[in-house]
């Protein structure tokens, strides 16, 4: 079992990191995604007035929106959203602004895309997952309470055969982030009975693992 966790890892290391534009892509832009990139909301609404298309894909299938989510420019993907820009387009990677903002830990961003439209329960990245599954895995506990707020589901199995609670668990260390992250998705109320493909359930994982907080928590969730 550590062997295939550990295979997973690397898996998800070698072949699903999001991949933000290059000093070499961003030196390229022009129009939308150049506006995007340098946060210029004068040029975004004049480009978009103007007729441009504001789903427009670079090299990587980044949209303008992708973009403005990788540079963290609220304002710039607020005047993309508003002029009408996709808000749940993906990537070549299969990521959306939201599962991008998650994985940067900008929470602001997370309930700016909420806001904004970009759906919590869309599937993304090459494991069928969600911006709350990959924040779970990377405990960033703020974003998992702003997912659970605006409506992403607790309980989705991606194509590992793990929810956010497992990944928590299994990807996790074990310390203060992802002892917060299972928390907030234990009081949210996720199923601490899913167990993965083999039918090892988080909190027998968490014990393997000598987690005691987390172990504390799912035991007295049961």
């Amino acid at each position: 079992m550590r062997l295939l966790t550990a295979m997973f890892l690397l898996f998800s290391a070698a072949a699903a990191a999001q991949t933000p534009p290059s000093a070499a892509e961003i030196a390229a832009y022009d129009g939308l995604h150049r506006a995007a990139q340098a946060n210029d909301v004068a040029a975004i609404r004049r480009l978009a007035a103007g007729g441009a298309d504001l789903d427009a894909r670079d090299g990587a299938g980044r949209t303008p929106a992708h973009v403005a989510a990788f540079a963290s420019n609220d304002d710039a993907l607020t005047a993309l959203a508003e002029a009408g820009a996709d808000m749940n387009a993906l990537e070549d990677r299969v990521y959306d602004v939201l599962t991008i903002a998650a994985v940067a830990d900008d929470a602001d961003m997370v309930s700016l895309a909420l806001d904004l439209g970009n759906r919590a329960d869309l599937i993304t990245s090459v494991y069928d997952g969600t911006a709350l599954i990959a924040a779970a895995h990377l405990g960033h506990h703020e974003v998992v309470r702003r997912l659970i707020a605006g409506g992403a589901p607790l309980d989705h199995v991606n194509n590992l055969g793990w929810t956010a609670l497992m990944e928590a668990v299994v990807l996790g260390d074990g310390g203060p982030d992802h002892t917060a992250t299972v928390r907030a998705l234990v009081e949210a109320g996720a199923d601490t009975a899913i167990p993965d493909r083999e039918g090892v359930t988080p909190l027998q994982h968490a014990m393997a693992r000598g987690y005691g907080e987390i172990v504390a928590i799912l035991s007295a969730a049961r």
